[in-house]
């Protein structure tokens, strides 16, 4: 199968039953995409299929034959942080790290989704994604601080 991850054209050979999390991770080495629950319910896997967020656990690589893959890994644009991975940095928006990269995934399209007007819509479109620690005041700022810099680039 051929895809584009992060702007590259990757050609893979998986087993029609392999997630698209298990081909990111142990196939292509982008291990940004964590393995929470393996169920869905968690978030940790979050990344982008053309644009819109899916959870790679629940989604079989072959289904993204062809089709353009974003993982937290591509956000960036070289050494410049996107203003969502930013905003999380500067707002102490992560503590253990786990659920991070799945949050910045959700947080990034939740902007371009348009569902940022106030922070109750930001928690109600982030509710997928889990954060055991408990850093959730600090997401909803890191989510409006990267509206205002430009998360929507």
């Amino acid at each position: 199968m051929r895809l584009v991850v992060n702007g590259r054209a990757e050609r893979l050979q998986v087993d029609s039953r392999v997630t698209l999390l298990d081909a990111l991770r142990e196939r292509l080495a982008l291990t940004g995409s964590k393995k929470g629950c393996d169920r869905g319910q968690c978030g940790a896997c979050t990344v982008h299929v053309d644009g819109r967020r899916v959870l790679s656990c629940l989604t079989l690589a072959v289904a993204t034959a062809g089709r353009r893959v974003t993982t937290v890994e591509g956000l960036a644009d070289g050494d410049r942080l996107h203003p969502m991975q930013q905003a999380f940095i500067d707002c102490d928006a992560f503590q253990c790290g786990f659920c991070t990269s799945g949050q910045i995934m959700s947080a990034v399209a939740l902007v371009d989704e348009g569902h940022t007007h106030s922070d109750d819509e930001i928690r109600e479109h982030m509710s997928g994604n889990i954060c055991r620690c408990g850093a959730y005041d600090n997401i909803v700022a890191a989510v409006r601080t990267a509206r205002r810099d430009g998360a929507d680039r």
